[in-house]
């Protein structure tokens, strides 16, 4: 049996002329939504993702202000850039590219965006909303996560046994939360979990988000199972991979997302949906 593959590139394209669509009702109200992304430094991975971001807020019709700063930039300075952005009525979402400078405290400058512009979800009270239950931004990938889960079906995960490789505040306990929310049973797993394989093969969802090459092999999967890649490394030949041993795992698995195609266009089009989100409620 060879697994069906979940494409993450044909779903967030479906999901951003949705987005497109609503944004375009917007305008005709007068509303354009807008998104403001904040880099500091000259990281070239940072450089990449954040030309991807403006690059989607173009074809989705949104506004977007790229503002670039030296490392040399201070905390206060940076602070003060965020609150401005808060005060702006044309902004509906702030994005501030992470790693900053070693001399900035990423929490404090994410916990001084409003919540109701934190369109990445990293702010307390996004993550709190999402534990209890209320309205707030769900974090990009994971929400990405359940999307990709819905296309194939699985909305209500009712009886289904999902896990989690990771516990980062970004991917790992999210993802835990909103399976959760989707009525699925969760274990978390991660660097101190004795017997990864014992978990992960009575699971019917997995997913892998450690950034470390070949956390699961095809002997740790249940037949059938769905496997969700959330990984980005690269391995011994330089190429792009996941988590995940893709090629021995899509033999066991029922379907599984690829790396690169997979996860990481549907994080950016969750952004789109997000600042839309934003907006509507602006």
């Amino acid at each position: 049996m060879t697994a069906q593959l979940i494409d993450g590139k044909a779903l967030s394209q479906q999901l951003r002329s949705d987005v497109k669509a609503r944004a375009d009702q917007l305008k005709a109200k007068g509303i354009v939504p807008g998104l403001a992304v904040i880099l500091v430094g000259d990281n070239q991975a940072s450089q990449v993702y954040v030309r991807n971001k403006v690059k989607s807020c173009e074809e989705c019709g949104f506004h977007s202000v790229l503002e670039k700063y030296d490392a040399s930039m201070t905390e206060a300075e940076l602070l003060a850039r965020v609150e401005a952005l808060n005060n702006d009525p044309s902004i509906h979402g702030i994005l501030v590219q992470l790693p900053l400078p070693k001399h900035i405290d990423d929490h404090k400058v994410i916990e001084a965006i409003s919540p109701k512009k934190d369109v990445d979800g990293f702010h307390v009270a996004s993550a709190g909303a999402l534990m209890v239950g209320e309205v707030g931004f769900k974090a990009c990938t994971p929400y990405g996560c359940m999307k990709m889960l819905e296309s194939i079906g699985m909305k209500d995960l009712r009886g289904k046994h999902a896990v989690v490789i990771g516990r980062s505040n970004i991917v790992g306990k999210p993802m835990a939360m909103m399976l959760l929310a989707a009525n699925a049973t969760v274990t978390i797993t991660h660097s101190g979990t004795a017997d990864l394989a014992a978990m992960t093969r009575q699971a019917d969802i997995i997913v892998a988000a450690v950034g470390k090459v070949n956390v699961l092999t095809a002997d740790m999967v249940k037949p059938g199972a769905v496997v969700i890649d959330v990984g980005m490394n690269r391995n011994a030949e330089g190429k792009l991979c996941g988590d995940v041993d893709f090629d021995g795992v899509k033999e066991v698995a029922g379907y599984i997302t690829p790396v690169p195609g997979g996860v990481g266009p549907m994080t950016i089009t969750m952004l789109m949906v997000n600042t839309l989100e934003s907006a509507e409620r602006a």
